[in-house]
């Protein structure tokens, strides 16, 4: 009688490879995440604006976002402002292209005096294309 080793199996051998799936399926959420909320980062400051029946904002090539909250407070984009700074931006705009465009955002309840008070500096500093942003009037008006 031998007394001999019987031969077995190796067992399995660790991977050396690496699972991608749940990467993939990871960033495959990230991503929809993503698209989701870009949109609605555009713009964080909240502003009841007037509701009017007019054409589509144009999609001007140079542009300002101005907005103007209903304290009458000033910003550049979603950041606050002080006048000389809007002056200065707009002056710098309209060195660069006399055409850029301002697009005024003003909240229903700020007074007209300080709206055109705004209008104003703009028009100073050289600028003269100003639209005004509003919503979509609600249909049966």
């Amino acid at each position: 009688m031998s007394f001999g080793r019987l031969e077995r199996n190796p067992g399995s051998q660790p991977m050396s490879e690496i699972n991608m799936t749940p990467l993939i399926d990871v960033m495959l959420v990230l991503l929809v995440i993503f698209i989701i909320t870009a949109p609605l980062m555009t713009s964080s400051l909240k502003l009841d604006l007037p509701k009017a029946d007019g054409a589509a904002a144009s999609q001007a090539p140079a542009f300002i976002a101005l907005a103007v909250d209903a304290e009458g407070r000033l910003f550049l984009g979603d950041e606050p402002a002080s006048r000389e700074q809007l002056v200065q931006r707009a002056r710098d705009a309209a060195q660069r292209d006399a055409q850029t465009e301002v697009q005024l955002r003003a909240d229903r309840r700020v007074p007209y005096g300080r709206v055109a008070e705004v209008i104003g500096w703009l028009q100073q500093a050289g600028l003269t294309r100003i639209g005004f942003v509003t919503e979509a009037a609600p249909d049966g008006n």
